[in-house]
């Protein structure tokens, strides 16, 4: 599994960790990504994902996992999120 998130885009960022001695090792910062699962009313079935805690409280803020997709842009979602997007679009239509 990619440690990626389809919809903010985090990804794992790389540093130094530093002792007091301030000796520098390689380390990683794992970026915090949980599996949800949202209602979606369009659909009429959950969308389970793997998503940012960042991009849950946006999801969550705008409303659901419907109005979130459309009201975002495409250039922006992953092809999957695109896809979804399309779906949800015709069954409104």
């Amino acid at each position: 599994m990619a440690r990626v998130c389809p919809l903010s885009g985090k990804k794992v960022l790389y540093g130094n960790k530093v002792s007091h001695a301030n000796n520098k090792t390689k380390r990683r910062f794992m970026p915090n990504l949980q599996r949800v699962s949202f209602l979606s009313d369009a659909l009429g079935s959950n969308v389970r994902v793997c998503l940012s805690t960042h991009a849950i409280r946006s999801v969550e803020k705008s409303g659901g996992i419907d109005k979130y997709l459309l009201q975002t842009c495409d250039c922006l979602l992953s092809t999957r999120f695109r896809r979804l997007k399309r779906l949800l679009e015709s069954k409104l239509v």
